[in-house]
């Protein structure tokens, strides 16, 4: 009975012994076995531990071989890249040996076969290139290349400058052929369709073509989508195609030697004396400090201001020790084809560049060379596109005044346009303009006897070189269209004193200024109010 008592009671004592012994291994168990997080830091021993050193020289122990791990793991790393970057090498080397350089294409002659095949295989990669079976990412709205539309009469463009109009009959005959070659060739198409052996079908020709878009990638190639008429009311036949560009080629690597070639700018002249002024201001400047290759023809007509203008010019020789001009007087009518034909009979030396040019004109020293090179005798004539500065009052309406000329002279569609319009500035070699008649000394007064000599240069088998260029500017002049004039040229002067004012945009709030001002005074009353 003793016994079984002292069982009774040593059993709850056991029991609470073991429950303490299992919280100690459970505790003992999550501090040794619980896995750190990644931000978890290792805990430091209490300063005053007897433990503290060893505590220590585990920490560090610890974190030396989690740096050893780590640059073991670099290595890695950089080796890997290394054996992906020597991959990469491999498979652009054989991209290469499969794809060789576009000159080695068009001018290895030794292996033809070889060479037609590459030139194939780079056209077709054009194609995948280029927006053809899918699109491509752009970085801006701005970037799209857009399409231009056309049928079998007209085109219909966006960029169409001020001699081009929103729809017109292709004028150029580059143009107008590539139009005619795309429908031919979708006709022909058409009319002998893949995998359709001698099956019977309907013949297409140039009358069922409906419209036709196209746009140029310029570093790949021309996308032409046609639509034909179908075989009902509302089926149509769409055909896609392709013109990739060949690769770029090698034609020619030259030195030019700029330095002995002399530019004659002759200049025709009537009153204006003031111009003249400003003229010679920027003459001395570009001209004679700046290139110091230049001779100055000025053909004046009549005896009005002629003294002034004489005056002008002896002084500028004077200060700058400049000995290059020559001045002949007419005593006739003006007219500009008549002063420049004679000026450029005048010259007795070497043959040299002639550049025509006008008194409201303002050149830079970098164009004077861009006139030589673009220039070569008996082969190149070269017709810049001027920037023509809009009216300054207009455009600088809103500042407390107008900055000088320098300033002005920016390349922005708010402050000018590019007179595409415009083809009495030019340079061509003296031998060049007498080989090929000179003016049509029948015009009298202004207008007309550019075009006539830009058409004869057209109509021969000189290049023609016409850009726009950004040392050529046209300064805003008030123009004066005279009732002398003919009807075709009286018309030609209104429209260039109306495109010399002002863009759109300045022009339409001109137009709109009392509405724009009425808005002003109803905005300034209801703040008060408030």
């Amino acid at each position: 009975m003793m016994l079984r008592r002292g069982f009774i009671l040593f059993v709850p004592r056991l029991v609470g012994l073991l429950v303490v012994a299992c919280c100690l291994v459970s505790i003992v168990y999550m501090l040794a076995c619980t896995p750190k997080s990644d931000s978890q830091q290792l805990a430091l021993p209490r300063v005053h531990s007897p433990t503290a050193k060893e505590g220590y020289e585990a920490i560090l122990q610890e974190l030396e071989e989690q740096h050893r791990n780590y640059i073991i793991s670099l290595k890695k790393q950089i080796a890997q890249l290394k054996a992906e970057l020597q991959g990469r090498s491999e498979q652009l080397k054989n991209v290469q040996d499969q794809y060789p350089d576009p000159l080695d294409i068009q001018l290895d002659h030794s292996n033809p076969e070889k060479a037609q095949a590459n030139l194939l295989a780079f056209l077709r990669s054009q194609i995948d290139k280029a927006e053809v079976h899918s699109g491509v990412k752009l970085s801006t709205e701005y970037a799209a290349v857009p399409f231009e539309s056309f049928t079998l009469q007209k085109v219909y463009q966006l960029e169409t400058g001020l001699t081009r109009h929103p729809e017109e009959k292709p004028v150029r005959k580059d143009k107008r052929d590539e139009l005619i070659e795309v429908i031919e060739l979708a006709v022909g198409s058409l009319n002998n369709p893949e995998g359709e052996g001698n099956a019977k079908h309907r013949v297409y020709t140039a009358s069922d073509f409906v419209e036709g878009i196209y746009r140029t990638e310029k570093d790949k190639g021309t996308l032409y989508e046609l639509t034909f008429k179908g075989d009902a009311k509302h089926q149509f036949k769409k055909i896609v195609l392709f013109r990739p560009f060949g690769p770029v080629m090698k034609v020619k690597n030259e030195n030019v030697n700029m330095a002995d070639t002399l530019i004659n700018v002759i200049v025709p002249l009537a009153k204006r004396a003031s111009k003249f002024r400003q003229f010679m201001q920027n003459f001395r400047e570009m001209g004679i400090q700046q290139d110091g290759r230049i001779h100055l023809t000025v053909v004046y007509f009549g005896k009005e201001q002629m003294n002034e203008v004489k005056s002008i010019l002896e002084n500028t020789s004077k200060s700058a020790n400049f000995k290059n001009f020559t001045f002949i007087q007419l005593n006739e009518e003006f007219s500009r084809g008549k002063g420049l034909d004679v000026g450029a009979r005048f010259w007795k030396g070497n043959n040299v560049v002639l550049f025509f040019c006008d008194v409201d004109i303002y050149f830079t020293a970098e164009f004077l060379n861009s006139c030589r090179l673009n220039t070569q005798p008996g082969k190149k004539v070269f017709y810049p596109v001027l920037f023509s500065q809009y009216n300054p009052s207009i455009i600088y309406g809103h500042h407390d005044s107008i900055p000088p000329l320098e300033q002005q002279l920016i390349i922005k569609k708010e402050t000018g346009f590019w007179r595409d319009f415009g083809f009495g500035m030019t340079c061509q070699y003296r031998s060049d303009f007498i080989n090929i008649g000179g003016f049509d000394l029948d015009i009298k007064g202004w207008g007309g006897e550019d075009v006539h000599l830009y058409r004869k240069y057209l109509h021969s088998n000189l290049i023609v070189i016409r850009t726009p260029v950004r040392g050529l500017f046209h300064l805003w002049h008030e123009k004066q269209c005279l009732d002398e004039l003919t009807p075709e040229q009286y018309k030609m002067c209104m429209q260039s004193k109306a495109m010399n004012e002002a863009s759109h945009g300045q022009l339409g709030m001109l137009v709109f200024k009392q509405e724009i001002e009425t808005h002003l005074h109803r905005q300034k009353l209801r703040s008060k109010k408030t």
